[in-house]
């Protein structure tokens, strides 16, 4: 299902926390001579054998680290709950202002990246913590007869998003970034990960969208209900991110994948995914 498609207006809709304990291992059998009677002795009882060790779970090697040592003192920054305004400052300098303005959520601007990055490879993401406004517009379809297909003036509504990103210096987008990791690392514990790691799951999830297919032709939709739905199930059956990105039509993808994988190299070890074609 497409959230945000509706034939008159944008769509609003709107920690099993694992915690490592330590396993002692206690106990070993003491075995010893029992006399019944005099000069004569039983055969020692036998030793019963000392339980196996439970083996403790460890954490995962990080397989994407982020540069520097991380033995040295921590960056001086503000907490979770006061950055917002710095973190916006940041990133204004980073591109436009003004469409940075324009485009952000400035609240609870880290934990809202963060649960976006987790959610994007899930059939659902929490619109309500986007760290992004809503797309302008609502979807502009063609229809003909029975059949309804995805207007390429639907394309134009995410220009701004795009050209925003397009405008964005990676390189110095990824030095903001390892500069506020403690924050994003902390944030991404706080869902329920205490053992994990925010910028494995970050590539993770990069990878996951440049993998996202991209449609030859018209893309056809359905309308079971009240939202429109891809008619084809191998694209309805997508991650709620790789939807919005073909969502976005081929261009616009395809700029948004470059600026990925640009970002990517910057903060991941191994090549990215191959370009997939439908």
């Amino acid at each position: 299902m497409i959230p945000e498609w509706q034939p008159v207006e944008e769509s609003k809709v709107p920690k099993a926390v694992w915690v490592v304990v330590p396993v002692v291992i206690i106990g070993a059998a003491v075995g010893g001579y029992f006399y019944y009677t005099k000069n004569q002795a039983t055969a020692p009882p036998a030793a019963k054998a000392a339980p196996a060790p439970v083996p403790v779970a460890k954490t995962p090697p990080v397989a994407n680290p982020i540069p520097g040592d991380p033995n040295a003192a921590r960056p001086m920054l503000p907490s979770l709950d006061e950055c917002d305004a710095t973190l916006h400052d940041a990133l204004r300098k980073l591109g436009n202002p003004k469409s940075i303005d324009q485009l952000l959520v400035p609240q609870d601007l880290v934990r809202n990246i963060v649960v976006t990055v987790d959610n994007l490879p899930r059939s659902k993401t929490a619109v309500e913590r986007r760290p992004v406004q809503a797309t302008a517009g609502s979807a502009a379809v063609v229809t003909s007869g029975d059949e309804i297909t995805l207007s390429e003036a639907n394309y134009a509504r995410y220009a701004p998003f795009v050209s925003l990103v397009q405008s964005t210096d990676a390189k110095q987008l990824s030095t903001l970034y390892f500069h506020y990791y403690p924050l994003f690392q902390e944030a991404y514990q706080g869902l329920g990960y205490p053992d994990k790691y925010f910028n494995d799951r970050l590539v993770e999830v990069i990878d996951h969208l440049l993998a996202t297919p991209t449609p030859k032709g018209p893309i056809k939709l359905a309308q079971p209900r009240v939202f429109y739905e891809y008619a084809d199930p191998r694209l309805e059956a997508l991650s709620a991110g790789q939807k919005t990105l073909i969502r976005m039509g081929g261009a616009n993808a395809a700029q948004l994948k470059k600026k990925m994988r640009e970002f990517r190299a910057l903060i991941a070890k191994g090549p990215p995914p191959a370009e997939t074609v439908e």
